[in-house]
């Protein structure tokens, strides 16, 4: 008995690990198996975040997403989002990658997916988002020293653009849609921007659809479709 609970425990823990080192897990079943992702709290990118900032690391989740494409033995990758946001560089590079891949993907933003948050929600083949969940949109901001050049805001509408194509090619919104909410001046009484709900997202068609951990679940599962047996 002893040699068996031991056994149990070795098998668990890099499973355990895992969770506790990058906020990953791969869950397998009859019906197929998958790996999950989760992007919380703020994007980090190449520079370090503060200690007591909850963070996600652009160097731990593109290995990840790049393994899960090469591995016969995954089938899907869900991605799950509550983010403040963060490096939008870095943000847009898990974005392309996910975006990339030709396995399935599924997105499910609970809680939020603000600011960079946005492409990364959309990136997946399929986008869900919870009733309470939120996004906001508003334009590039930059902390620290800021040159008042044209060249500096040449290079600010520059990134703009690129994250309302990537947003755009990804997802139904318009891009005249997009770029108004993006610029509205009303809802936020300190920036610029929008905040958008769970059904509201959807109805701009930034998000595929209002749902829970499984409806993600069963989208995924039915684009993997159904496992040969023998």
């Amino acid at each position: 008995m002893c040699e068996q609970q031991n056994s149990i425990s070795d098998n668990e823990t890099p499973e355990r690990d895992s969770i506790t080192q990058t906020g990953s897990i791969t869950a397998r079943s009859s019906r197929g198996t998958i790996h999950c992702i989760t992007i919380v709290g703020q994007i980090e990118g190449h520079m370090e975040a503060p200690q007591q900032t909850k963070t996600t690391k652009y160097e731990h989740i593109i290995p990840q997403i790049t393994a899960v494409e090469e591995a016969d033995d995954i089938d899907g990758l869900l991605v799950l989002l509550n983010t403040v946001g963060g490096d939008v560089e870095a943000g847009l590079a898990i974005a392309e990658l996910i975006a990339g891949m030709r396995k399935p993907t599924v997105s499910l933003v609970l809680g939020g997916g603000h600011s960079i948050g946005v492409p990364l929600a959309v990136a997946a083949k399929q986008s869900f988002i919870a009733p309470s969940a939120a996004m906001t949109i508003h334009p590039v901001r930059m902390s620290g020293t800021v040159i008042a050049s044209p060249q500096t805001y040449a290079y600010f509408r520059s990134i703009q653009e690129r994250i309302t194509a990537f947003v755009t090619a990804h997802s139904h919104i318009d891009p005249a849609v997009f770029e108004r909410l993006m610029m509205a001046t009303d809802q936020m009484s300190a920036d610029v921007g929008t905040v958008v709900g769970g059904q509201e997202a959807v109805d701009h068609g930034l998000i595929d659809a209002v749902g829970s951990l499984s409806d993600a679940l069963s989208a995924l599962h039915q684009m993997i479709g159904p496992r040969d047996t023998q």
